[in-house]
This record gives structure tokens, sequence and C-alpha cells, in this order.
């Protein structure tokens, strides 16, 4: 009778052991299959400038002449800011982008580690763009422009036709909101930070 409960009590403990392997690995194949399923999301997400699109690239040169590309920043939420020396409404809203890039350039997000701006300039002259950028303080390193104005292919091809304008992205190039002003910037990163 001993032996018996011994052998009961030694499959029981084996049956649990077995149960549980059997559903580490359920866990282990949903978990793998979810993280296929979201990467094929991601992969037949449509590029265009719609909220929900994928952004597409943009290769344009700094202001000392290095190529940056869009495609550089994957990992982070990017603001893709469309501005000019000699608008004025860009210049107004530079202290906002500032202010929000100091906030959260470090933190950490649900869609991105990090918060960094890619500032398209629409200017034609090199000089006027690199005092903008030195005199608004807009510390970042990602200044780009094709220096032709409202004629930059970039712009065209991103349909810009009034500055400020701009496009907030996530770390897949996914965009998240547009034309994002003064607090609604803050606000939206807010939605978006980890807990």
């Amino acid at each position: 009778m001993r032996n018996l409960k011994k052998k009961n009590l030694h499959k029981t403990k084996k049956q649990i052991i077995m149960k549980k392997l059997n559903l580490g690995i359920l866990i282990t194949l949903m978990f793998f299959s979810f993280s296929v399923l979201a990467g094929e999301q991601n992969k037949n997400v449509k590029e265009g400038l719609s909220i929900g699109n994928k952004i597409p690239e943009i290769s344009a040169k700094s202001p000392d002449g290095k190529l940056i590309n869009l495609s550089d920043l994957k990992g982070k939420l990017v603001l893709v800011d469309f501005w000019a020396s000699w608008c004025g409404p860009c210049r107004d809203e530079n202290p906002w982008v500032v202010s929000v890039y100091n906030k959260y350039k470090d933190q950490e997000f649900k869609n991105g580690n990090g918060f960094t701006v890619l500032s398209f300039s629409l200017d034609k002259k090199i000089n006027s763009w690199k005092n903008a950028i030195m005199k608004d303080d807009l510390i970042w390193e990602n200044h780009v422009s094709e220096l032709k104005g409202w004629y930059s292919p970039t712009a065209q091809r991103f349909g810009i036709n009034s500055i400020p304008s701009n496009f907030l992205i996530d770390e897949n190039g996914i965009i998240l909101a547009k034309d994002l002003r003064g607090e609604k910037l803050e606000l939206i990163l807010q939605h978006y930070l980890k807990n």
C-alpha cells in the first residue's frame, strides 16, 4: 500500500512538472507568434503621409554637408519639423520645441526609446539657416536642408505648402500625429510615455 501511494505521489509530481513545462512551451510559442505577427504588421504598413502610415524616407545634408537620413533615428520618437529662418511663426514655435526636446529626449516611451527632432529647413541661404539654429538654440544634431526653399524636392514630396508643419513618428517610422503646435506636442508625448 505504501509503495502504491509513493508511486502515485511520484506520478502526480511528474504530471505537475509536465503540465508546467507544457504551459511554459505554450506561453513561449504564443509570445513568439505575437512577435512575428507584430513584425508582419509593421512590414505591411503602407508608406504615406496620413496618421498610421509609414513616413517616407528623408535624406538631406546638414549645415556642415553631412548626409542625414531619417531612418538613422529609428528606435526613437521623432518630430519631423519643417521650418525656415525667415518664417515668423516657425521661429515663435521653436522655444516650445526646444523645451519639449529638453524635457523628453531621454524618456522611455511605449513605442520608442527617447525623443529627438529632425529639423528640415526651407531656407535658400545657408548662413541664414545656421544663424537661426544658433540664435534659437536648436541644440539637437539633426538639421537638414536642400537649400531650395519651396522648391525643395522633399518638401514637395511631403506636400508642404505652409510652415511650420510637422509629423510625429514612432520608433518604426509610423506617423502618430501631425501639425502639433505649442502644448499639443507635449500632451501627445505624455500620452505615449511608458508608465
